[in-house]
């Protein structure tokens, strides 16, 4: 049988074949690997190609397929159904297992709101501005207006910077003040703790900085940590140019997949 095997511009140049016998756990970012962006975070689409992806790999991996993302468990939800996958949202902070249990860590919620109630008020003077509140966190994002990249980064800094048990990341056109004490890569390492991600080569896909934990967590494990898009700096170790590789990709590897456990051949 032949087995999928990208190939890729650049030094980064070729994903590894991924094949049924080596027992993978998918891990997933949202936003710039699943979806494109929006200039509204509530505007993405998921296309019904990747949608049925999610679900023939689900199936075909025995549910080790997690999302790793910095939006909220009941978003995720509401983007991808009626696919249901567990997911570690708001970058670990909450973490819906195989089993549905939801994971939860402690965050000072009166001093974050003081700081959401804050953003508003700023956010009403700077038209174009997005405050995005989540549990345990909250986002700035400014794709809309570029020109307060500056001015959104200063204000941010200032209110959370030293705020005790917080966590300030910049990502693409958002800046994010969340409760400290996890990230993508605790949660990744978490899921693999855990059955039915237990035992199996981690993969993970992601295309922001806020991956970057998710990345070496992969690759301290032995699996596959993949960058969607420019990646300079980078800890992964393989690359996909963009959303549309990615939604190929996963194309691909399902279909490899069901042809292995049929005792077919993919031919290209």
């Amino acid at each position: 049988m032949r087995y999928h095997r990208l190939m890729l511009e650049g030094s980064q140049s070729k994903l590894p074949a991924i094949r049924a016998e080596d027992g993978i756990a998918l891990f997933l970012d949202l936003d710039g690997t699943l979806v494109d962006f929006a200039s509204h975070p509530d505007d993405v689409v998921l296309l019904e190609r990747t949608r049925k992806s999610l679900q023939r790999l689900h199936e075909r991996l025995g549910g080790a397929v997690a999302i790793i993302t910095g939006r909220d468990i009941e978003t995720v939800d509401r983007i991808t159904a009626p696919v249901h996958l567990p997911i570690a949202g708001v970058h670990g902070l909450m973490r819906r297992d195989a089993n549905g249990q939801v994971h939860h860590m402690a965050v000072d919620d009166e001093a974050l709101e003081r700081i959401r109630a804050q953003l508003d008020v700023w956010s009403k003077d700077h038209p174009g501005v997005l405050v995005e509140r989540k549990p345990g966190a909250v986002a700035l994002h400014y794709r809309k207006r570029p020109d307060l990249e500056d001015a959104c980064a200063h204000l941010m800094d200032e209110m959370g910077g030293g705020l005790e048990g917080f966590l300030l990341l910049r990502g693409k056109s958002v800046i994010e003040l969340r409760g400290g004490g996890t990230d993508k890569g605790q949660a990744i390492k978490a899921f693999i703790s855990e059955e039915p991600f237990a035992g199996r080569k981690p993969v993970f896909a992601g295309d922001d900085v806020t991956d970057e934990d998710g990345f070496r967590a992969v690759n301290e494990l032995g699996g596959v940590s993949i960058h969607v898009g420019e990646s300079a700096g980078t800890v992964a170790a393989y690359r996909l140019d963009d959303v549309d590789q990615v939604r190929g990709w996963l194309a691909d590897v399902a279909e490899h997949l069901e042809a292995a456990a049929a005792g077919t051949e993919v031919r290209r």
